[in-house]
Formats: structure tokens, C-alpha cells, sequence
């Protein structure tokens, strides 16, 4: 098994103009333990995720993948290098909201196709790799069906084991069930806790309460870009002190969803 990637986020800031989207924000993710990102829409919690692997350049402070910045040379000074940066990315697995699938490709070739262009594999190589990433998504039987042969749920399981043939050492979800019809969400929960209970560091953006409640090692409460409250799932669920996360919460406590 690959070893689980630990990430500090040190007084990280990200402004959009004249919008600060993400306020001095302070969170240590331990290796090997699912850390989900919850709060209202807006409160920042893609864009933290996407500063994780240096989608989002942040403008001050630091994120750190095992203890080694990434993005910068030194703290608020010169990008990084890109093969630097495409190094460091490598370990990091990301599941989009969206799919992201080649229409043309098979599941099996949509697995296959990173390992052959980042990881320079050997095409046969990769297809073996890619029919056991599937397999561990529980898609073994669809390996040679295109996308629109699948379901919203199996493209997403489909684009988790794109990520996870990569052997990465950190996934990174944002908002994976967002896109799909509510009886689909389910088949996707369950590969992700999955593979949180085969100990990959995972850092997830959900509004999955029940997941969250019932998966999460910490929730960390986002708000206006402020982070709030970071603790175990049956503090910050069941008895917030701060009265946005009691708000944000009353409807998932009033429809029992947590």
C-alpha cells in the first residue's frame, strides 16, 4: 500500500479581486484519516481544496504535502518550478464534480489513459492497472463500456478509479455526489468509505451529512471564508457551540439526515 501524505495549511489566504475568499486559515490534516470540508455555498471550501494541489494559487501563507511547500520556492516567493509542481501533483489524486470523461474511450481506456501520458506505462501495462482500479470500484463487468453506456454513478466510480490507479498518496474530493440523481449517491459513498477504510488521506467538500457523520476522522466548518470549527464529527454535529454551524445544521437535524 502506498503511504498516506499528511497536509498543513498554514495562515493561507486567496482573494479574487477585492474578494477574500479564504481568510488566514489555519488546518492540519493527519495522514491516513478523512478530513471532511463542510458549510454554506460560497464559505471557501473548494477553493481551500484546490490550494491543496495548487490549483488555486494562494496568495500568503502555506500548504504543505509532507512537510514540503507547495506552489512556491519559499513562502510568498517564486512559483514553483512546473515539473517541480507536476512532481508533487502526482501523489495527489482529484474527483471533480464533473466526470471528465473521454466519450470515446472505454472505462477501461479512460483509467488507462493517465498511466500511459503521465506515468509513461506501457499501454498493456496500464490496462491491467486500470481493470484493477475498476474492479476495486466494483465495475469489473462495464470495463469495456463507454461513457454514455453508463450511469451518472458509474462515470463518477469510473473517475475515482482513474485517481486511484495512480496510487496517489492524498485524494482530494470536491463535491463528488453533487452532480447526480439522489439514488446514485449511495454507490459512490460506498467506494469512498472504501477506500477511507483501506487508510488513504482524503480530504473531502460535501454536503453528504450522513457520510461525513459517519466516515469523517475531523470536520472542519467553513464560513465566509473563516474557518469556524474544525473537531470530531459528534462535536461539530451533534453539539456545535457556534451558532452559524447550529443554523447551517437545523435543516439536516429537522430531516434526520444526520
Amino acid at each position: 500500500m502506498v503511504e498516506a501524505s499528511s497536509v498543513e495549511i498554514r495562515k493561507v489566504n486567496k482573494y479574487y479581486g477585492q474578494f477574500h475568499a479564504l481568510k488566514d486559515i489555519d488546518l492540519s490534516i493527519p495522514p491516513g484519516k478523512v478530513t471532511c470540508l463542510i458549510g454554506p455555498s460560497g464559505s471557501g471550501k473548494s477553493s481551500l481544496l484546490r490550494c491543496i494541489n495548487f490549483l488555486e494559487e494562494y496568495d500568503s501563507g502555506e500548504v504543505l504535502i509532507d512537510g514540503q511547500l507547495i506552489g512556491y520556492e519559499t513562502p510568498g516567493g517564486r512559483r514553483m518550478a512546473p515539473r517541480r509542481l507536476r512532481q508533487m501533483r502526482s501523489t495527489i489524486g482529484m474527483v471533480f464534480q464533473q466526470f471528465n470523461l473521454w466519450p470515446h474511450m472505454t472505462a477501461q481506456e479512460n483509467v488507462a489513459e493517465g498511466l500511459i501520458r503521465v506515468r509513461g506505462m506501457r499501454k498493456r501495462d496500464a490496462m491491467e492497472r486500470a481493470a484493477e482500479a475498476l474492479t476495486r470500484v466494483g465495475l469489473s463487468d462495464r470495463m469495456g463500456n463507454h461513457p454514455s453506456r453508463l450511469s451518472g454513478g458509474q462515470q463518477q466510480r469510473v473517475a475515482i478509479a482513474r485517481a486511484v490507479a495512480m496510487d496517489p498518496r492524498l485524494m482530494l474530493f470536491d463535491e463528488p455526489t453533487s452532480a447526480l440523481d439522489p439514488e446514485l449517491v449511495g454507490e459512490v459513498l460506498n467506494v469512498m468509505k472504501a477506500l477511507a477504510a483501506g487508510g488513504m488521506t482524503m480530504v473531502v467538500v460535501t454536503h453528504e451529512m450522513g457520510f461525513a457523520a459517519h466516515v469523517a476522522d475531523q470536520i472542519a466548518f467553513l464560513e465566509a471564508g473563516e474557518l469556524v470549527d474544525v473537531d470530531v464529527p459528534s462535536r461539530i454535529l451533534r453539539e456545535p457551540e457556534d451558532r452559524r454551524i447550529q443554523s447551517f445544521l437545523r435543516t439536516y437535524h429537522e430531516r434526520n439526515l444526520i
